[in-house]
């Protein structure tokens, strides 16, 4: 079939053409923002789960939503071990400037400029030398930055008292700001802290600005352990792999609208093929188009594209992630793999190892921080990508 038709998309963070299965948590997100333009209490948002189950799509369709009720956006993506110090104040710099022209008093949104230019600058340095504020980032803002106002140097103390001024600003509209923070366990210990924090205040004040982040599953157990109030500081939505429903949904509308279709047994088996997953689902949809003759797509289609498209996947999916591991954390995925395909203690891959526990907390760390496992629950340990245990277990020793 015609390849410039193909409707199907695998992407990092790539919409699809279809986001089927997900009509829980638009809605939720739908009364999230509701609640807060009728200026009632409503928490921030977090969306969690594996890779390649659409956490991202559906981040960034939540701030579509936001925007199509003229909310002010922006969106930062955490990095381990960086700041959010700017990077907020880039994002909120953007849902500002969204806000600006229909705002009635350009000195209250050059008020906010000059407290969010005093934010962006005053990052303390470096570890190991006195913590009095630096100014080295221009935001290019041109208004001179504010004193005595998000400007002591202390995240937690600048952050909140900016999420303050910058609701300010949304109530005059009477509207909201959405900021939307993705791979958020990789936001660093301290900061964690002070954005929960900044939520904490907005929650009591009913300011009309949330948070909305999207992480790995055990972004929650990162929230708990910053701040004990985190777990009814947020609404929680944990994102899995497509039911059956929802995976046909999400082949056939895409093809109907290109008149094409799949036979029954077709459909069987690229679930069995993708399991359900999402990003699966588009990367075997997009070979088997590629690769059909012509419509109805047959299970013979299916068996004939597998394994290009499982060639595509070892490759650009599982295998650019393993070739950033160190040979020792090689070593300590496939004495996971080689455990199953479910959470395993630490200490049975250890033994699967013959090494002792505190040996391998060196590869398992730098595992976790590379975002290749998570710490399922204490002392237990699982793959953030699925299918990667199956993955490892085919390659040569």
């Amino acid at each position: 079939m015609d390849p410039v038709r193909n409707p199907y998309a695998p992407g990092a963070g790539q919409r699809p053409p279809e986001l089927a299965g997900r009509d829980r948590e638009l809605r939720q997100f739908e009364v999230v923002l509701e609640r807060v333009a009728r200026g009632r209490p409503e928490r921030s948002m977090i969306i969690t789960g594996l890779r390649g189950v659409g956490k991202t799509v559906l981040l960034n369709t939540f701030r579509s939503m936001a925007i199509q009720r003229l909310w002010g956006t922006g969106k930062i993506e955490a990095r381990p071990e960086q700041s959010i110090r700017r990077p907020v104040a880039a994002a909120l710099h953007t849902a500002i400037r969204e806000l600006a022209p229909r705002h009635r008093a350009p000195d209250r949104i050059e008020e906010f400029l000059g407290v969010l230019k005093a934010f962006a600058q005053a990052e303390p340095p470096p570890s190991g030398r006195a913590k009095a504020p630096v100014h080295r980032w221009q935001p290019g803002i041109n208004v001179p930055a504010a004193r005595g106002r998000a400007d002591s140097g202390d995240l937690e103390i600048d952050l909140t008292e900016l999420f303050v001024d910058a609701a300010s600003v949304a109530t005059d509209l009477g509207v909201g700001i959405g900021l939307f923070v993705d791979e958020m366990q990789d936001v660093p210990p301290d900061d964690v802290s002070a954005l929960c924090a900044a939520c904490h205040e907005l929650s009591q004040t009913g300011g009309p600005l949330i948070v909305v982040g999207a992480g790995l599953p055990h972004l929650p157990a990162v929230l708990s352990a910053s701040k004990s109030y985190s777990e009814r500081l947020f609404r929680y939505a944990r994102i899995d792999r497509l039911d059956r429903d929802a995976a046909d949904q999400a082949l056939l509308a895409p093809a109907g609208r290109e008149e094409v279709t799949f036979t029954p047994e077709a459909l069987d088996a690229l679930y069995e093929a993708a399991d359900g997953y999402p990003y699966f689902v588009q990367a075997y949809a997009k070979v088997v188009w590629d690769l059909a003759p012509t419509s109805p797509i047959t299970e013979h289609d299916i068996k004939v594209a597998a394994p290009e498209a499982e060639s595509e996947l070892a490759v650009g999916f599982f295998g650019s992630r393993y070739e950033r591991a160190t040979p020792a954390e090689r070593d300590y995925m496939r004495a996971m793999a080689a455990l199953g395909d479910e959470p395993v203690s630490t200490a049975s891959v250890a033994d699967e190892l013959g090494r002792k526990p505190s040996s391998l907390s060196p590869a398992r760390d730098g595992l976790i921080k590379k975002g290749l496992i998570f710490s399922a629950e204490r002392g237990s340990v699982a793959f953030t990508v699925p299918h990667f245990g199956r993955f490892l277990r085919e390659q040569p020793g």
